[in-house]
């Protein structure tokens, strides 16, 4: 009798970057919880074993989606300053710094919760050193202007993370329901300019 038992295949084309992206889509529609490789090797149709040449256990799955999600903010963050063609021009920088992760945190909010739970886990070294890069730029962004005289502070880092936890504090209300979408460029302007005006030098008497 012939075995009539399906059969998968144990090799995929680029079975990492598939797999992450199911996992992505199952994180949006289900939560961490109820990620599986086993099911994920079924949504891509490979064998059950295939992921584990990617991915040791859920875990690093779990962080290897972690990272990629901070390298992903990274370069949209990127792009959005970039494009402010002044670049002298800090406050215009900071808001579009600010704008791009609201947007990113609140189109990826699943992934967002993910990432920030992930990046301080023991262990999770590569997850940390993407978090540290893509939040570098914040903290660029104020030793520029630091040196320019603009704002004051000694620690760039310290500084940028003032304005961090805010856009934070923003993005978390927005998706628990606490604020309307509508509010959402207005607070990221608000806390902006709030934020330029008390880390500004103070004017000489």
């Amino acid at each position: 009798m012939p075995d009539t038992t399906e059969r998968r295949p144990y090799h995929h084309g680029n079975l990492r970057t598939d797999l992450l992206d199911a996992a992505e889509r199952s994180l949006r529609a289900r939560g961490a919880e109820q990620l599986s490789l086993r099911d994920l090797a079924r949504d891509v149709g490979v064998s059950h074993a295939a992921p584990r040449r990617h991915f040791a256990d859920r875990r690093a799955l779990l962080d290897a989606l972690a990272e990629s999600g901070f390298r992903r903010l990274g370069e949209q963050l990127r792009a959005a300053v970039d494009e402010i063609g002044d670049e002298d021009d800090l406050p215009a920088r900071l808001h579009a710094f600010a704008s791009a992760y609201v947007r990113f945190a609140t189109e990826n909010a699943a992934l967002t919760e993910l990432m920030n739970s992930s990046k301080h886990r023991p262990g999770a070294t590569a997850v940390a050193e993407a978090a540290a890069a893509t939040f570098g730029q914040i903290g660029d962004l104020i030793k520029e202007g630091q040196e320019r005289g603009e704002l004051e502070g000694d620690d760039p880092a310290e500084t940028g993370l003032v304005i961090y936890a805010t856009v934070l504090g923003i993005t978390s209300m927005l998706n628990s329901g606490m604020i309307e979408p509508a509010r959402l460029e207005g607070l990221v302007g608000t806390a902006v300019t709030q934020f330029l005006r008390g880390a500004r030098p103070a004017e000489p008497r």
